[in-house]
């Protein structure tokens, strides 16, 4: 069956590589091995529900049979609660006619590249980085991928993008950052917002712009002293060129919900629109009208974002102080100190180390010894699209019990210490 024949487009697809991790601990759990798995960029519902109220709302809106297709763009209550939340939360001054919803962010990811990109684009985004390799594939794009590195807290730098600006039709940011929870500088974010606006002041009006897709799905989780900056805020002139990428997936643990929204130029929207009506990707009816309640409840959000920031928070620092307790015992392990979403960056070097006689020749090498000895499941940054040699890993924490973390930590430990 495999020898049959599908489109190009079937042909070029790669699977996700997080995918395919999750098979090789699936496999393993079904044998009876325990794990503790940390790839998930998701959450236990059992350890981080939903915020009650929503959960009422969207049980109430079911029961008043808000079930019908929603309108294209969105239920109109829906795109005038985000404007309101977004003004309050970000200060970003949008109208309803400037906001699209989408069942979550992935659709319109999608659409923003179906939008903008052509076959031959050149379209820049950071490595690692979340599935920005793919979109780009779907698109026959020009990849141009700028290897951050850990100096910079694996945030891109606008003195490695400026080589590559001109001509390119789409930069394609996170912040904070999938896979790596941090985030960008004020001053950096301002020096690259600068780069697009000069580039795009020499276009004339009969070409494309230089558009900046913007995901800022986990806005809402920063910790400590760690701001979130976006480029309109900095540089109201980036309004114009800017699709932002945002939802309550992660804000408010609500990744099946599937309610996500696009703040952007409303030309650039309209299209964004029409692809996603002919492919049908709405969110539902009744959650619309649920977010839309929920958004205006000020007290339920801020309520829901204290409990749950704090939560988070405290796994990733409790696991970020044992992993530097461990480095400075001199183990071959480093962190970078968590700034915001639900991931902790970690380092385990261990590539060229033995066990059992048997050489650890590979990254894979080290993640498959980490899955096996450690009973850890973390994301390579590799499946990110950074280098097959980078140590560095995702460590998400939605799954993660806080009394599990001495043992993860120890476990880690002991497992290391089988090593020669």
């Amino acid at each position: 069956m495999s020898s049959l024949k599908l489109s190009k487009f079937a042909d070029s697809l790669v699977a996700s590589e997080i995918v395919r991790l999750g098979a090789s601990i699936k496999d393993k759990i079904s044998k009876g091995q325990s794990l503790n798995n940390y790839t998930i960029g998701d959450f236990d519902p059992s350890i981080f529900p939903i915020p009650q109220k929503l959960e009422e709302l969207i049980i109430e809106a079911y029961k008043e049979h808000k079930t019908s297709y929603p309108s294209a763009e969105g239920e109109a209550d829906l795109r005038k609660s985000v404007t309101g939340f977004i003004k309050d939360y970000l200060g970003l001054d949008y109208k309803p006619e400037e906001v699209l919803i989408a069942a979550g962010g992935r659709p319109l990811i999608y659409a923003v590249y179906k939008t903008i990109v052509d076959e031959g684009d050149k379209v820049i985004y950071p490595v690692p980085s979340w599935n920005n390799n793919h979109y780009t594939n779907f698109n026959k794009g020009n990849h141009v991928q700028i290897e951050a590195t850990a100096e910079n807290n694996f945030m891109p730098t606008a003195e490695q993008i400026k080589p590559h600006i001109k001509g390119a039709a789409l930069i394609a940011l996170c912040s904070p950052l999938n896979p790596t929870g941090t985030t960008f500088s004020k001053d950096e974010l301002e020096k690259i917002c600068d780069l697009i606006i000069e580039e795009n002041r020499t276009r004339n009006d009969g070409q494309k712009k230089l558009y900046l897709m913007f995901d800022q799905i986990y806005w809402a989780l920063t910790y400590g002293s760690t701001k979130h900056y976006d480029p309109v805020s900095l540089r109201p002139e980036m309004k114009d060129f800017t699709i932002f990428v945002d939802g309550i997936s992660k804000a408010f643990a609500s990744t099946g919900v599937r309610v996500g929204w696009s703040l952007g130029p409303v030309h650039v929207l309209n299209k964004m629109r029409s692809l996603n009506s002919h492919i049908g990707s709405w969110a539902p009816m009744a959650e619309q009208k649920a977010v839309a309640k929920f958004l205006n409840d000020k007290e339920s959000v801020k309520e829901f974002f204290a409990g749950f920031k704090s939560e988070l928070s405290t796994r990733l620092n409790k696991i970020h102080t044992g992993l530097q307790k461990l480095k400075s015992e001199g183990f071959p392990i480093d962190s970078i100190e968590p700034q915001a979403a639900i991931y902790l960056t970690i380092k385990i070097d261990l590539k060229g180390k033995s066990y059992n006689g048997t050489l650890l020749n590979s990254q894979e090498d080290v993640t498959e010894f980490l899955l096996s000895e450690a009973k850890l499941a973390v994301v390579p940054f590799i499946a990110f699209g950074a280098d097959k040699n980078n140590p560095w890993y995702r460590l998400s924490v939605g799954v993660c019990k806080t009394e599990d973390i001495d043992t993860v930590l120890h476990n880690l430990k002991e497992a290391i210490k089988k090593l020669s």
